[in-house]
């Protein structure tokens, strides 16, 4: 698609989680759009306009359609291009197909740990006396994941799928609330999995730091292949 006018546009903000791994999802189908950096102390009337939930990530499409949560975007990027199979349709294991596991994971964590995660920070952030108790609930799944790394070096399979980069946003949060605690924490495949993310030549593209949006502006295209 060569005519910038055409390009969804995808209005963001660089640390949020959600907004994280739609730009992953984008970034991995190669779908570019027009990225519009904000913060929402200071959301644009366009977005509002567009979704009045008024949060990020919302991804809309040339025709007018607005998809407003980032799991939906992520779909919607590897249903225009999976190539590399992301969504694992390919793969079967007992019957029962490994996209069906992986939207299971997936929900588990947006929903279960989500919960236990912002709990744990928030217990840290104003010094709660539960900060031990709430990292143990976290571990419940963060134990999950170290398992499923025992058995291939990605999270579903020996290939990357959506549930990892889906995962990835929340891990790292984990991951940077204690620090300390988490470099001597006993998921050693966790972290290996993590920093191979973190330490990708993708991660940086997809973390670059852009210009707040502005309606004067030039377009800004991502990803930048």
């Amino acid at each position: 698609m060569n005519d910038i006018s055409q390009l969804p546009i995808l209005y963001s903000l660089r640390h949020c989680p959600f907004a994280m791994r739609a730009r992953l999802a984008l970034f991995k189908a190669k779908q570019k759009v027009v990225l519009r950096d904000i913060v929402l102390s200071n959301k644009p009337q366009e977005m509002l306009n567009a979704s009045p939930k008024a949060t990020v990530p919302v991804l809309v499409l040339n025709k007018g359609t607005v998809i407003e949560e980032s799991l939906d975007i992520m779909l919607w990027a590897f249903h225009q291009a999976d190539p590399a199979d992301f969504l694992h349709k390919s793969i079967t294991d007992n019957q029962a197909t490994k996209n069906e596991e992986m939207m299971a994971l997936i929900h588990t964590f947006d929903t279960q740990f989500k919960t236990c995660l912002e709990n744990y920070k928030c217990a840290k952030r104003y010094h709660e006396t539960n900060l031990v108790e709430c990292r143990q609930a976290c571990e419940i799944f963060l134990n999950q994941l170290e398992q499923r790394l025992t058995q291939h070096p990605f999270l579903i399979s020996n290939h990357e799928s959506l549930a990892d980069i889906a995962l990835l946003p929340f891990i790292r949060q984990f991951a940077r609330i204690e620090r300390q605690w988490y470099l001597q924490a006993p998921y050693p495949n966790v972290r290996a999995w993590l920093n191979m993310y973190l330490q990708s030549a993708m991660f940086t593209k997809v973390m670059a730091k852009h210009p707040l949006w502005e309606s004067n502006q030039a377009p800004l295209i991502f990803p930048q292949l």
